[in-house]
């Protein structure tokens, strides 16, 4: 028998909500999501469960994220709200001034001048030692089983595997890229769905993370490597920048909205921009999902709030505008006045005068996390450490090398981030963890899916697999097939430039798990448009 195109798929299929009591996981990759359940029967919580999951993301989805990447994570326990930001800084070394010496006026996506560092291992260590009940080298057991051992790729992953192999073999030119194909595409191309992949450097490099409580990575044996190889190519990540790294614990921000708070965590995370267009429709009534009015509305909030965020966002430290100013009352309602009948340009407002991985974990104690993680985009930067698989991140993209701009590049600062974890709750009582991974779609896709949720009363499963739409610049947005004709239709009659795609991929991936507060039942989601899946016992 000829093996079949696991990328075809002629005819409509739909997935079910799952429940569970137990325990459960939903995140963007079967495997992942069957290692975290192992964790929890293994004695371990959903904190435990997360990182395990986590740490398996960064071998079984090497194209959102690795070890080289960034984390946040909301967790819920004990009553309580946790926020951990996981972001790394720039390079002390690096400056405008030296960027513009050598004519570069826009950070590239590719080399050694957009590395940050690298904050996932950090996040990992840090949520184990406050939360965790199991030792970090048992938790992380799974992700170096798989690194070593080997998995068949899964469909979409090799779809994206592909793409991104394609890309790199033409726009990555110099002997500091070659580990990234030893690495990612060994003989020469990319692994197919079904094919088993492997990665020796990436299963000690998480062996010795964990044998060291990621000393190794930030202050020994690892940290030498990316200090040696970074000095090889020019760039400005140093060993003193690894070792002068911690995660910071953060207290979450929200907004009341219909009978629940929304909350993300603070900026530097774009998560503020979701909370900023809630803000602005709290006081609408939807009657209707799929109606052109709330498409506008949602659209016109959106862009507002992301004019805001593009100009306001960045290292907290560094923020001119204070959260509580944009997310108050006085200045929602403000920008709430500027949406009318039509499409307008974004513009930022004064409130002074007024391609990642997402995962969700749940166990039967009430723990709950809700945990982001990325390289940003795809592989990130293009580099590897050698024998190490350390893919390193290309987050410092994203800073301005305007230094008038409140997301100017500074040494030791973080930049404006794109990942965001999700987290509901109704009173005193957790509702649950949700996300949506995508760059920029992100902030988007949570709008969306609190509005299915809260607005239109849609499942878990039914919030995700929902038509999205994602605005792109000025007037344009992007709509998936699936969007009702007379609402493209209506909104093209408003002003709006409308475009139509077949690729489901650039609306975002997402998770979600609901918990009943009687009955401790859990109900999950996991995305469609991906190789998504939900564990539960």
């Amino acid at each position: 028998m000829t093996q079949a195109n696991a990328l075809n798929y002629p005819y409509p299929s739909k997935r079910m909500v799952t429940y569970g009591r137990n325990g459960m996981i939903a995140t963007s990759q079967p495997l992942a999501s069957q290692a975290g359940l192992d964790i929890l029967k293994k004695g371990g919580n959903a904190i435990d469960a997360a990182i395990a999951t986590a740490a398996c993301l960064t071998v079984v989805e090497p194209t959102s994220n690795g070890i080289g990447g960034d984390a946040f994570a909301l967790v819920w326990t004990k009553n309580k709200l946790h926020g951990l930001n996981a972001s790394g800084q720039a390079p002390k070394s690096i400056s405008i001034e030296k960027l513009k010496e050598q004519g570069i006026e826009q950070i590239p996506k590719f080399g050694w001048t957009p590395v940050t560092v690298p904050g996932a291992p950090g996040a990992w260590v840090e949520l184990s030692k406050k939360f965790g009940k199991l030792p970090l080298t048992e938790v992380l057991k799974p992700a170096i089983s798989y690194a070593r051992n080997g998995y068949p790729l899964s469909p979409v992953l090799s779809y994206f595997w592909g793409k991104a192999t394609d890309s790199f073999s033409k726009t990555l030119k110099g002997d500091m890229f070659n580990s990234w194909f030893d690495t990612f595409a060994p003989g020469g191309r990319a692994p197919k769905a079904g094919e088993i992949w492997c990665s020796e450097g990436h299963a000690t490099t998480l062996e010795a993370i964990g044998r060291t409580n990621g000393e190794a990575f930030y202050t020994g044996e690892l940290a030498d490597k990316m200090d040696a190889f970074s000095r090889q190519n020019g760039g400005y990540l140093r060993k003193e920048d690894l070792a002068a790294y911690k995660p910071e614990w953060v207290e979450p921000i929200k907004v009341h909205y219909k009978g629940y708070d929304v909350w993300e965590i603070p900026p530097n995370g774009q998560g503020l921009v979701a909370l900023m267009a809630l803000n602005i429709l709290k006081n609408e009534t939807f009657t209707s999902r799929d109606d052109e009015e709330t498409f506008h509305k949602q659209i016109e909030a959106m862009k507002l709030a992301f004019a805001d965020g593009e100009a306001y966002i960045t290292d907290a430290s560094h923020m001119k505008q204070r959260v509580d100013d944009l997310l108050s009352e006085t200045y929602s309602e403000s920008r709430r006045q500027l949406i009318g009948e039509e499409a307008r340009l974004p513009e930022a407002g004064d409130p002074s005068s007024s391609g990642t991985v997402y995962l969700a974990t749940a166990d039967d104690e009430g723990n709950m996390v809700s945990f982001i993680q990325s390289n940003y985009m795809g592989f990130g930067s293009g580099l590897v450490v050698p024998n190490t698989g350390i893919s390193l991140q290309n987050r410092g993209h994203n800073f301005s090398l305007d230094p008038e701009h409140d997301n100017a590049l500074k040494p030791g600062k973080r930049t404006y981030h794109t990942i965001i974890p999700g987290f509901l709750t109704k009173g005193k009582d957790p509702v649950g963890p949700f996300g949506v991974m995508g760059g920029f779609m992100q902030p988007q896709g949570h709008l969306q899916v609190i509005m299915n949720t809260i607005d239109f009363g849609l499942n878990p499963q039914a919030a995700l697999d929902a038509p999205r739409w994602q605005w792109m610049k000025e007037k344009e947005v992007l709509f998936e097939q699936s969007v009702p004709n007379h609402i493209i239709n209506a909104l093209a009659a408003r002003g709006h430039s409308v475009m139509l795609t077949h690729v489901s991929n650039n609306f975002g991936r997402g998770q979600i798990i609901w918990r009943d507060p009687t009955t401790g039942v859990l109900c999950g989601g996991t995305e469609s448009r991906t190789d998504g899946a939900v564990a539960v016992y």
